[in-house]
């Protein structure tokens, strides 16, 4: 197996069969699950261009994956009767009548949890019906019945607000009746030694009777919003490490435009719009202190880690390149620890969604180790 940017395995790969894939974008969670001995049999994505990427590169990263569903999974939320049911997805996988897959995984769609969504009403108030994509994955747990579970989200999920709150509390209450032992936290990428600030939120668990695996201890340490990360002994990896040595080809799309593009090559590495303010000392001010989202016009630091990448970014947010400009789609995979030869399918907007999207391989590959050391550990015991 590949390994990822500074990611050598930190426990032996044994392989204990097959993993199911939900809301599997590009396989950026799978690719982890992968390399810590999994394997991938199938794979549910309702995104064309994801399902093309997981399908291109399977021979290289997915060698078991025997298809990739593009289905809608919100009928199975809803409990309509109609749509895409787990009984499909598991004979796809190429399961029998009686049985059960290891592992089930999946990143259930955000939008009515992310944090920059907040100031929208609809959002606030927990009415976006994406909401209920969290019910089919917890359905599939229920009828599937894999030994262990990894799920992913937003770290908003779990705000203490109308919208989240009510969310992960039913979550939770799902995973628990399912018979499932669980445990949750909150993990910072960077601190896993991805060379991106990127907080998310990782569910993982049991069945119950079985021992629920421990969510993993950080490797790296350093900055995150003006405070120190838990961490562990190494420093953050940097964005001018994880660049080093990567030769790209300028890209038609990666001139800042926009209105405010113009204004990108004076702000300082790591800085943002902030730099224009009168609290500054900036001598016409063309901003109000704190008017932008902390991205607006934001610069990469070489010698810090990138600050979280988003999917849809307008045209003025960041971050930007410190020779001012967008960043490349190679630099893109570099910093959310893709390996360089996984190929994107799509335009560059449908590419930068994908990797925004994305769980990084290194984090998913620390979270989906803990799981196969507490199934190591089992089934010695069992022999």
């Amino acid at each position: 197996m590949r390994q990822f940017l500074g990611g050598a395995r930190q426990t032996e790969p044994v392989e204990f069969g097959a993993a199911i894939s939900l809301f599997s974008g590009a396989g950026g969670l799978d690719l982890g699950v992968e390399e810590a001995g999994f394997r991938t049999t199938v794979a549910v994505e309702w995104n064309d261009d994801a399902a093309d990427t997981m399908e291109k590169n399977s021979s290289a990263f997915f060698p078991d994956l025997r298809e990739v569903l593009r289905a809608d999974l919100y009928p199975l939320a809803a409990g309509t009767g109609q749509g895409l049911t787990t009984a499909e997805i598991l004979r796809a996988g190429g399961f029998g009548h009686r049985d059960r897959p290891d592992l089930l995984v999946g990143g259930p769609p955000c939008t009515a949890f992310s944090k920059s969504g907040f100031w929208l009403d609809w959002k606030r108030d927990g009415t976006d019906p994406a909401a209920s994509l969290l019910q089919a994955y917890t359905r599939v747990l229920a009828e599937a019945r894999p030994r262990w579970f990894i799920l992913e989200n937003v770290y908003a999920l779990t705000f203490r607000n109308k919208a989240s709150r009510p969310a992960f509390t039913r979550l939770l209450a799902e995973i628990e009746a399912a018979g499932y032992g669980y445990q949750w936290k909150v993990l910072n990428a960077a601190d896993y030694g991805v060379p991106q600030l990127r907080p998310r939120l990782f569910v993982i668990g049991a069945c119950k009777g079985e021992p629920v695996p421990e969510l993993p201890v950080p490797s790296h340490h350093g900055e995150w919003e003006r405070r120190r990360t838990e961490g562990g002994p190494l420093p953050h990896v940097t964005t001018g490490e994880a660049l080093e040595g990567l030769v790209t080809s300028p890209e038609a799309s990666e001139l800042v435009r926009g209105k405010w593009g113009h204004l990108l090559p004076e702000i300082p590495p790591g800085d943002n719009y902030l730099y224009f303010t009168a609290r500054r000392g900036f001598p016409n001010p063309v901003f109000e202190w704190r008017s932008r989202y902390w991205s607006f016009l934001l610069k990469l630091d070489p010698n810090r880690p990138s600050p979280t990448i988003q999917a849809q970014p307008g045209p003025n947010v960041g971050p930007f390149h410190w020779e001012n400009r967008r960043l490349r789609v190679p630099e893109l995979r570099r910093l959310f620890s893709f390996p360089d030869d996984f190929d994107f399918v799509g335009k560059r907007a449908s590419v930068q969604s994908q990797l925004g999207n994305s769980v990084p391989p290194l984090l998913a590959l620390r979270v989906a180790e803990s799981v196969a050391e507490v199934g190591m550990s089992s089934d010695r015991d069992v022999s």
